[in-house]
């Protein structure tokens, strides 16, 4: 099992934003602690923002940060939202699978994803962010003093 790009990233913001919770996080900060471009950053905040786990805050001084209560959000189920309905392997599509009749791969493979999500179930995004992984985080995106 392979998570896309945006769950990836998505999951770093969060472990970065639940590590410094009083701190607003600037989408040029984050850009730069996660290694990946700005537009693609800002789109991936966007849709924690929409699922209501970053509040966002406009203006000069603005930034992102963890919204109340995202902590205890499952990773098992915000990988679920993030990854969508995607399966482990593709049996449609232009040129459908010829075993695709008598296959038994396809539900395999889905009970082995559905297992791979509920291991995740009882971690949350308070536990990624939890010591001694929060000292590694405190110090992305700031400057050496």
């Amino acid at each position: 099992m392979r998570l896309n790009r945006s769950t990836d990233i998505g999951l770093r913001v969060l472990m970065l934003a639940a590590a410094r919770p009083d701190d607003l996080l600037t989408i040029d900060v984050l850009a730069d602690s996660v290694a990946v471009p700005r537009s693609h950053l800002a789109k991936v905040v966007q849709r924690l923002q929409h699922l209501g786990l970053l509040d966002t805050v406009r203006g000069r001084n603005g930034g992102v940060r963890l919204a109340t209560g995202a902590a205890g959000a499952s990773i098992g189920g915000l990988v679920r939202e993030l990854e969508g309905d995607t399966e482990v392997v593709e049996c449609g599509g232009e040129t459908p699978c010829p075993l695709n009749a008598g296959c038994r791969l396809r539900g395999a493979l889905r009970v082995a994803q559905e297992a791979f999500y509920a291991s995740l179930d009882p971690i949350t995004i308070g536990d990624l962010a939890a010591p001694p992984v929060r000292q590694v985080l405190l110090t992305l995106g700031r400057s050496p003093q």
